[in-house]
């Protein structure tokens, strides 16, 4: 690991190979064989076992679920809290940082108990504004997951004023407690004071709990993978724009990853459809080289467009994939 003062610097001098660098490589986890030393060392080998058949399940998408977590608590005698700091190098294997080399991991925890893995994925090639930070990564996977709300979040390192940002935008008050190590719980209201968030446009509610928008193809015929993508779409959080969009991954495999545009007040942190796509597929241990269809479903007349964005960042983790665009209809 370097700090984020070295992995700064180290951008500054990166030769021109590293845009040629594959974006899947980087400790993709292959199964327990791989994951197992990432686990936490000092836990019985009951719960070892126990998590290492959560991350085994066929449909696994770095969700542990409330039973699972509960579980561990329990025969580990430890708290919830505990368990998050103890799970962030798990987290950590699923970062993809071909351009910084520091890979960050995040742990939160939603409304039902349940725990949601996160890490940094960067986009090689692209502006460092595409980078998905790991505390994005976590939110953004407990909100596709459907949880009502999140209560805490443990991360590897302070969280950066992006990252502040976007958690502010989870729910009016900054309530959310965030882990840092062995430091006690801290409120992000603490950690961003003075803070602009949707209350100061109007908002009665935060991202959590979404609210479905209605919105229909406007062909009225869809495939696997276009219906997921417009499921996505409907479940985007975008109301400084109502640009409501969605995309779908379908890969080789045959598993359909699904991702919704969740916006910010301050604009910036906004995370493209996309990027949380690809967030979902690599914590399902997937990678790019097994995407095959990329769905795009945006609502028509909308201020703003998902398409440049989605196609620079497929370009780049996987050039030989071509991205569908499709228009929906609300109401």
């Amino acid at each position: 690991m370097v700090d984020r003062r070295t992995a700064l610097a180290a951008l500054g001098t990166a030769g021109a190979g590293l845009l040629g660098r594959h974006f899947a490589v980087a400790n993709a986890p292959q199964g327990s064989a791989d994951m197992s030393h990432s686990l936490p060392e000092e836990i019985s080998s009951k719960s070892r076992a126990r998590l290492l058949q959560a991350l085994n399940e066929p449909g696994f998408s770095g969700q542990i679920a409330a039973d699972d977590v509960k579980y561990l608590v329990d025969t580990e005698g430890t708290t919830i809290d505990s368990l998050m700091v103890r799970l962030l190098p798990l987290a950590q294997t699923y970062s993809r940082p071909p351009l910084s080399n520091y890979h960050v991991g995040a742990v939160a925890r939603g409304s039902s108990g349940g725990l949601y893995l996160g890490a940094n994925v960067e986009i090689p090639g692209h502006s460092l504004g595409l980078a998905v930070h790991a505390e994005q990564a976590a939110l953004s996977n407990a909100y596709m997951h459907d949880e009502q709300g999140v209560a805490a979040i443990a991360v590897t390192a302070a969280p950066c004023g992006h990252c502040r940002q976007f958690m502010n935008e989870l729910e009016l008050e900054g309530k959310i407690q965030v882990l840092m190590g062995a430091n006690p719980a801290t409120a992000l209201s603490s950690l961003l004071p003075s803070a602009f968030g949707p209350k100061d446009l109007g908002l009665k509610h935060g991202i959590f709990p979404s609210t479905p928008v209605e919105l229909s193809l406007a062909n009225g015929t869809a495939d696997d993978v276009t219906t997921a993508a417009l499921t996505a779409a409907r479940k985007s959080y975008a109301p400084y724009t109502k640009a409501y969009s969605g995309v779908a991954i379908g890969t080789k495999t045959g598993r359909i990853h699904k991702g919704s545009y969740i916006e910010n007040a301050a604009f910036n942190p906004s995370l493209s459809p996309f990027q949380v796509a690809l967030v979902a597929l690599i914590l399902a241990g997937e990678d790019s080289s097994k995407i095959s269809t990329v769905v795009l479903v945006e609502v028509e007349g909308a201020m703003i467009s998902q398409k440049s964005v989605t196609d620079a960042v497929l370009s780049a983790v996987a050039p030989a994939a071509k991205l569908r665009s499709v228009t929906a209809t609300k109401g």
